[in-house]
């Protein structure tokens, strides 16, 4: 597949998910910009580890401006976010790939249970009886 045909599938994928789907992605993009950094880390390319750190970051805050405070479970996770977000920087700070470790296995529970909640929705929406 060409770059070119690659990045227009990206962007109908982008274009044609659902919100829940959106925030898939979103944690998927950012467990991938963890992991790059901690290859920055190991690697000592302290420049690939800090742009990452910051694109991983950069989705937390995302996910945190696009929370709707309206919903309980948006105390529970706030906090959570904030711990994540405040974790990135100090493995910024401090070079621990020890710490990326930890934010990425916060980040991967909050994917997996993301996940589950789509196919849910999905089998909710579409499996019973078939009706759209």
């Amino acid at each position: 597949m060409s770059t070119q045909a690659y990045q227009a599938y990206q962007s109908n994928s982008v274009q044609t998910a659902s919100p829940g789907e959106l925030t898939l992605m979103l944690y998927n993009g950012c467990l991938k910009f963890i992991k790059l950094a901690k290859r920055g880390i190991e690697e000592k390319d302290y420049e690939l580890k800090n742009t990452n750190i910051q694109k991983a970051q950069r989705i937390i805050q995302e996910l945190m401006v696009t929370m709707n405070p309206e919903y309980d479970i948006a105390n529970d996770v706030m906090p959570l976010y904030e711990y994540i977000n405040h974790r990135l920087m100090e493995a910024n700070l401090h070079n621990d790939t020890t710490i990326l470790n930890e934010a990425s296995e916060l980040v991967t529970e909050f994917r997996d249970t993301w996940k589950e909640v789509v196919r849910q929705t999905r089998q909710q929406k579409f499996g019973e009886g078939g009706n759209a």
